[in-house]
């Protein structure tokens, strides 16, 4: 099973949280937060969406950060991704 974004929308899957701090100290389960740089996993075709041209700036493997509260969580596969507009997406990281 594929997921297949519509419109303006890119699937994400979220880089895995950092089990140390720099310094060494190790986190327990509740003090890792959930990063906010992922890979992109699909993009959508862009086009008129809600009554405006969109170009896709971004492309599959590309690492970006986005929004802390955007989008969507689904899984699938025992997989989790997110679905976000590609307006939530912050950075390319190159």
């Amino acid at each position: 099973m594929k997921l297949v974004p519509l419109g303006d929308r890119v699937v994400l899957k979220q880089l895995v949280a950092e089990e140390t701090t720099k310094s060494g100290i190790i986190l327990a389960g509740q003090a890792k937060e959930k990063p906010q740089q992922a890979e992109v996993i699909a993009v959508g075709p862009g086009g008129n969406v809600d009554g405006k041209e969109v170009t896709m700036q971004v492309k599959v493997g590309d690492n970006v950060i986005f929004s802390k509260y955007a989008g969507t969580e689904v899984k699938l596969e025992d997989e989790e991704y997110i679905v976000v507009k590609q307006s939530d997406i912050l950075a390319i990281v190159e």
